[in-house]
């Protein structure tokens, strides 16, 4: 008799060597007691169609997709409405033989508000910085749980004009230097730029305007508190780090892939911040 294989799933991207996901989902396997696996495929582009349609003869039940594949895989899926309205997939399971997509990147941003700061969503009014990958499944969310008034300020006020036209009227682009005219009526700040990251520019916006009831998010994650999050802190607001919306976009694949929804614990959060601040 044949013993099954054990169920294996992938990441994909190109380079894909420094991704903390085998880490997340391995410690995953382990508390739940599943025999699975979880390994990085370098998968460079012109092999990502071959690779993708000889995913199941690869031994895998699924994949997380990374920088530069998001959009690629959408044509080799079916995406759901979360991935099309995002343009990007990072995450692919099979379901009935199909091989689907979706961006978990959402529920990721809305799980990681939802722990950290509850009620954040009754908020009237949002202004989300940055018109990148990362601003399409913050914006989606938004309009998800029922926001009507999303600012979305970008430096090249054409990105944000071009994803509010995506979206819908709910949806106001703001042109970078009025930022600050929008904060006093900001419940939510939410920073999806680079801005802040190790080796980049700080994000120059006065936390000081914002309501004394608002929450602050940042999807930077190195270092772990920006200078945003930290001037917010300071003023006691509260906030939502990216190595929360990190942990948080991982649950869905997981339990997708090996039949069990896992749980962002407090040991996961210290055992990847741990990682992530090595030398």
């Amino acid at each position: 008799m044949t013993t099954p294989k054990a169920p294996a799933a992938c990441l994909i991207g190109w380079p894909a060597a420094h991704s903390r996901s085998p880490l997340i989902h391995h410690y995953w396997l382990r508390t739940l007691g599943i025999e699975g696996g979880y390994v990085i495929e370098a998968v460079p582009p012109d092999d990502l169609r071959d690779f993708v349609l000889r995913l199941s003869l690869r031994g895998f039940v699924g994949a997380n997709v990374t920088i530069p594949h998001k959009v690629g895989v959408l044509e080799l899926s079916t995406p759901d409405a979360r991935a099309k309205a995002v343009g990007a997939a990072n995450t692919l399971w099979f379901e009935d033989g199909e091989l689907r997509s979706t961006n978990t990147d959402v529920e990721g941003f809305l799980g990681n508000l939802d722990a950290s700061a509850p009620g954040w969503d009754k908020a009237g009014e949002a202004l989300v910085l940055g018109a990148g990958g990362s601003s399409r499944a913050v914006v989606f969310g938004l309009l998800e749980r029922g926001f009507t008034n999303v600012h979305l300020a970008n430096r090249t006020l054409a990105h944000a004009e071009a994803l509010a036209t995506q979206f819908g009227p709910n949806v106001l682009p703001l042109a970078w230097d009025g930022i600050s005219d929008v904060l006093p009526r900001a419940k939510l700040l939410v920073n999806t730029t680079s801005l802040g990251m190790h080796g980049q520019p700080a994000l120059a916006v006065d936390v000081a305007r914002l309501p004394e009831a608002a929450v602050v998010a940042d999807l930077v994650y190195v270092p772990l508190v920006t200078p945003l999050l930290a001037a917010a802190r300071a003023r006691g607001l509260r906030t939502a780090d990216g190595l929360g919306m990190l942990l948080h976009q991982a649950v869905r694949g997981f339990e997708l892939w090996f039949g069990q929804r896992p749980e962002v614990t407090a040991e996961l959060r210290a055992l990847v911040q741990a990682d992530l601040t090595k030398t």
